[in-house]
């Protein structure tokens, strides 16, 4: 296994080691000693302290609409490397961090079953969507992007039934930003998020090193975002991960996922009628 410096002893600047190779192995690593790769050429680890993650997540209200307005279906883990380069792409301009190294290394963490995303589609169009990296009951959010109005809105909510739905404990997003912030991430010392990542990596969760199903495993009919749920179009993707579930015992969802969480949904957003 590959191990790093403790992150209690990073530097000021939340580094913890620089250089080495950006492998998913190393990747897993380093997630699971609460330390991401960030921008540089060589790669820079961090740790930062204090370390951001969501707690009271808000979604946004009327989503409902947002979605009927947009004509948006979801799907998950169906353009994986599409979406990082968008995520790379869309970013451009505030410095190359998501370079060729960081889309093949989570390309192959994602054929490991470990970095997933969420699609967001206007018809054939990717308009939408976010990454992240999970590990057992730990999730880290990475990057997102849109080309649609209200498509990544749409993506994180997806996102969020998703892994309430998984049974993830601990939901990092890294560092805060103003958006971060206004979904409702907060800033907890170093040392707590450590302790909430070593607990929440001894829990086992649905999907952990699997693909995600395409359709999620959210009752995302159940939710404001049942407009964007599609079977005709994904019926063939989700038949074709039942029957690989049906043939790896170890693919198949747990029959009651854990009950902690170190975050939860703050209410539940308003989804007028179709007419309001």
């Amino acid at each position: 296994m590959h191990r790093f410096p403790d992150p209690r002893d990073a530097d000021e600047e939340g580094v913890v080691a620089v250089g080495g190779p950006l492998k998913a192995k190393r990747l897993l690593a380093a997630y699971r000693q609460g330390i991401f790769p960030w921008s540089g050429d060589p790669v820079r680890w961090h740790s930062p302290d204090p370390r951001s993650i969501f707690w009271e997540v808000k979604l946004p209200r009327k989503l409902g609409k947002m979605v009927r307005r947009g004509g948006f279906t979801i799907s998950y883990d169906r353009a994986f490397r599409e979406v990082v380069q968008a995520c790379a792409d869309c970013h451009r301009a505030e410095g190359e961090w998501i370079t060729p190294a960081f889309v093949g290394a989570y390309d192959e963490l994602n054929r490991l079953g470990y970095a997933h995303s969420v699609e967001v589609w206007h018809q054939d169009n990717l308009v939408g969507g976010l990454y992240g990296v999970h590990i057992d009951g730990f999730f880290a959010g990475e990057s997102m992007f849109y080309r649609a109005s209200n498509a990544s809105k749409v993506a994180f909510a997806g996102l969020v039934y998703h892994l309430d739905a998984l049974g993830v404990a601990l939901f990092d997003c890294q560092v805060i930003n103003l958006n971060t912030y206004n979904l409702g991430a907060v800033l907890v010392h170093r040392d707590d998020y450590l302790r909430m990542l070593k607990i929440s990596l001894k829990l086992p969760t649905a999907c952990s090193g699997v693909p995600w199903p395409a359709l999620g495993c959210a009752q995302l009919d159940q939710t404001p975002l049942k407009d964007a749920v599609d079977p005709e179009r994904w019926h063939v993707i989700a038949s074709r991960r039942r029957e690989e579930q049906g043939r790896e015992p170890h693919r198949r969802a747990l029959e009651r996922v854990p009950s902690l969480r170190f975050w939860r949904i703050q209410g539940q957003p308003d989804d007028p009628d179709r007419d309001g």
